[in-house]
Formats: structure tokens, C-alpha cells, sequence
């Protein structure tokens, strides 16, 4: 008999072209950043990416 070794899929997340970055809030703008993602239904990392691309002009 001959042994069949399926691939077994890695486990986690998949790997993505980013890079995952870190930084401290102070609580007012934690406030307003949390108010913004509320208001528009987003989750905090996607208001902050939204964010940060209107603030760059992307």
C-alpha cells in the first residue's frame, strides 16, 4: 500500500502584503475615533485606515 500525505492547510490567518503597525491614543481622540467607527458602522481598524488615507489625500 502506498501512503498518501495530503498538504494540510497552514493554520491562522492568511498571509497578506501588509504590515501591522502600533500606536498609543491618548482617550480624547480614542473618544472621537470610536464616535467616527459608531457612527459609520466600521469596525476601529477600518475607521482608522479610512482615516488615515483621507488624511494623506489617497
Amino acid at each position: 500500500m502506498s501512503t498518501i500525505n495530503p498538504r494540510k492547510k497552514p493554520r491562522g490567518r492568511p498571509p497578506v502584503e501588509s504590515e501591522e503597525i502600533r500606536a498609543r491614543v491618548q482617550q480624547p481622540l480614542l473618544g472621537r475615533l470610536d464616535e467616527y467607527a459608531e457612527k459609520n458602522n466600521l469596525p476601529r481598524s477600518e475607521a482608522i485606515r479610512r482615516l488615515v488615507e483621507k488624511g494623506l489625500g489617497s
